[in-house]
């Protein structure tokens, strides 16, 4: 890219499910205009985008994670696994079966990027997970996390997992 700084913006399981399905929240219903807005953005400015997609199959309530949080969502093909129609999808989609993305991770590691900016759902369950990931997988990276595009399960395990990651030098802005 002739020496250019590469961004990357990392969009987050912004699915229906999440957002006013299963296990949808207000928060959650209210940062889908700011994620869209900020993805056109990025889009405009020639900045990559990637996506991820909580993915789970019909045996989810025999899982870990399913005898954990018995709620099925996001099984794969249904509408509450579909990312949101408000979200406009730039870029690569990658399904995860959990909270992080070692594929994610892997792509931020190899990708050569200056930074990566994290925005989505939920911020305490898989925005934390991807960001720490991604920050082990490429420690020279700058890691941010846009906290007016991300909601928690609550507004206070919001807030927690944001001082986690800024604990663990993850730029909030």
């Amino acid at each position: 890219m002739n020496g250019a700084k590469r961004r990357l913006v990392a969009v987050i399981d912004m699915q229906n499910d999440f957002i006013d399905g299963a296990l949808g929240t207000r928060e959650a219903q209210g940062i889908v205009e700011n994620v869209r807005e900020r993805i056109q953005a990025a889009h405009a400015a020639g900045e990559e985008l990637v996506y991820t997609r909580d993915t789970h199959g019909e045996d989810y309530l025999s899982l870990q994670e399913g005898k954990n949080l018995p709620v099925p969502h996001c099984i794969k093909g249904g509408f509450g696994w579909q990312i949101s129609e408000r979200i406009p999808v730039y870029g690569e989609v990658i399904d995860k079966p959990t909270f992080g993305s070692t594929v994610l991770a892997e792509k931020i590691k190899s990708g050569g990027y200056e930074s990566v900016e994290f925005v989505g759902l939920c911020t305490d369950i898989c925005v934390i997970s991807n960001a720490l990931l991604a920050k082990a997988f490429s420690p020279e990276t700058k890691i941010f996390v846009r906290a007016d595009c991300c909601a928690g399960v609550t507004p206070q395990s919001h807030e927690t997992a944001l001082s986690a990651m800024r604990a663990c030098q993850i730029e909030i802005i």
